[in-house]
């Protein structure tokens, strides 16, 4: 399963990409897959290359910290901030770290272009600039994300552990969360109760 432990170089250390394999899609857990980290798993798929595999999960809505008290906590003003963006655990590794997941109309120069719509920034500055009421035009915050080591996805998606999907702004940014896997599947047109023979867990 997808690394629980950081590696040793920052997922965001290169902003360019050698292969985009399945770089910018959604993975769909499959009903099967029961880690507690992943059950109905929906994540967006930040880099995919033979180095191995980075995403952020996009439906694990986090109540607290609230982003006023994330900006209050790093000193970022203003407080009440202009705009907000919403909170999410975007996976099991390095979940004391930040990432803005957001649409490709703001970029900084740390930024990591995903592909022409959407990219993933990791400094301050997308913060400042969002609570100044500026920034992207659609974001979410995630504290941690989901690795996997070379060949590790791709033995995976053999193992039948994950589907993928295009991606789409709704699906990535929207708040009905509860839904996101369900309408996931519903782009591939695909019932999970047909997914696996324990119709308890689909």
């Amino acid at each position: 399963m997808a690394q629980q432990t950081p590696r040793p170089s920052s997922p965001l250390a290169t902003t360019t990409l050698t292969g985009t394999m399945l770089t910018g899609q959604l993975l769909i857990a499959m009903p099967s897959l029961d880690d507690p980290h992943f059950v109905r798993g929906v994540i967006y798929l930040c880099a995919h290359t033979p180095e191995g595999a980075m995403g952020i999960m996009v439906n694990r809505p986090l109540e607290q910290p609230s982003f006023e008290d994330l900006l209050r906590q790093l000193d970022i003003a203003p407080l009440p901030p202009a705009r907000r963006i919403r909170l999410c655990a975007g996976g099991p590794v390095d979940h004391a770290r930040g990432f803005v997941l957001h649409t490709a109309d703001w970029i900084d120069e740390g930024s990591l272009r995903v592909d022409d719509s959407l990219a993933l920034t990791a400094s301050l500055d997308i913060l400042k600039a969002i609570a100044n009421g500026a920034g992207p035009r659609r974001g979410l915050l995630a504290l941690g994300y989901v690795g996997w080591g070379p060949g590790q996805l791709d033995a995976e998606f053999q193992k039948n552990t994950w589907l993928s999907a295009p991606a789409d702004e709704a699906l990535v940014f929207d708040a009905d969360h509860e839904t996101k896997w369900r309408r996931a599947l519903a782009k591939l047109r695909i019932d999970p109760l047909l997914l696996s023979d324990n119709a308890g867990h689909g």
